[in-house]
């Protein structure tokens, strides 16, 4: 069963996201918040799965909110944005988002969503994701991007790893790529984020598409 706390302040929109998400008998939402500051509250009390976090919420935005669900550790976040690709959710991206969805996706495709982000897959939709990375990489940078000396100590594997992320693939297509069980692939990439200090596979893919990985 995959746990979610719903935070979104418009309650009309909230109530819809729960009415579509409890129609899934794999999915049980476990509370719903109006604003940033309950929605990290609830987090740290029920330790949910996945937190479908708006961007733009009174008391604490939804990025802040973001960064302090990803920053202790206390569930993956989805986001959700009326804007596509706005600052928000560049911001929510850099807090440790592992992906994002428009308010208006389709009522199957949110749950596949909250599904796919549920089993460590952070690239929801692969070609609004590979767009995501793409202008959030040309994003001005103050200079030409460092490599991290972590980078260094990655294997070769997972260097591999970290370039098929920076185009987008999924675990699946990982897998198939590079000739391996999707186990390893998630193994791989559970390693190499916590090596170079990040908290989810979009920013691994963000450094990928910065250093030219």
């Amino acid at each position: 069963m995959i746990r979610v706390v719903v935070a979104e302040d418009q309650s009309a929109v909230r109530a819809g996201l729960v009415l579509i998400l409890r129609s899934a008998p794999d999915i049980e939402v476990v509370g719903e918040a109006a604003d940033g500051e309950r929605a990290v509250e609830l987090a740290r009390e029920l330790r949910p799965d996945l937190v479908l976090m708006d961007v733009q919420m009174p008391r604490l935005d939804g990025v802040s909110a973001t960064g302090l669900v990803t920053g202790e550790g206390l569930a993956d976040v989805l986001v959700l944005t009326t804007f596509d690709l706005d600052a928000y959710v560049f911001g929510a991206l850099r807090a440790g988002a592992a992906g994002f969805l428009l308010k208006d996706t389709e009522a199957r495709d949110l749950l596949t969503a909250v599904r796919t982000v549920a089993r460590g897959e952070g690239l929801i939709a692969p070609a609004v994701t590979r767009r995501l990375i793409a202008e959030f990489a040309a994003r001005p940078p103050a200079g030409p991007a460092e490599p991290p000396a972590a980078l260094e100590s990655l294997t070769r594997r997972e260097r591999e790893v970290l370039s098929c992320l920076g185009e987008g693939l999924s675990n699946a297509e990982i897998a198939l790529r590079l000739s391996m069980a999707e186990a390893t692939v998630k193994t791989h990439v559970s390693r190499l984020l916590g090596k170079l200090g990040l908290r989810s596979r979009v920013q691994a893919a963000v450094l990928a598409q910065e250093l030219g990985i």
